[in-house]
């Protein structure tokens, strides 16, 4: 899979919009949109940072729930 179609479906995966997305992750709303449209390409590292981050926050979210 490429990079722009795994960024792309990560954002989605959260149901955040790319302004939104930018603001949580801290990457420019320019960069993402470039990102993908396959204007540009991510360094390799970057969907697997943003996986990783992503899947944390999901984590860290759920054992929060469980103490309550």
């Amino acid at each position: 899979m490429d990079a722009a179609k795994t960024i792309k479906e990560l954002r989605e995966s959260t149901g955040m919009s790319r302004k939104e997305f930018s603001e949580h992750t801290g990457i420019p709303v320019r960069t993402l949109e470039d990102w993908e449209a396959g204007r540009r390409t991510p360094p390799e590292y970057i969907p697997r940072l943003i996986a990783y981050k992503l899947k944390y926050e999901e984590l860290v979210k759920g054992k929060e729930e469980n103490l309550l």
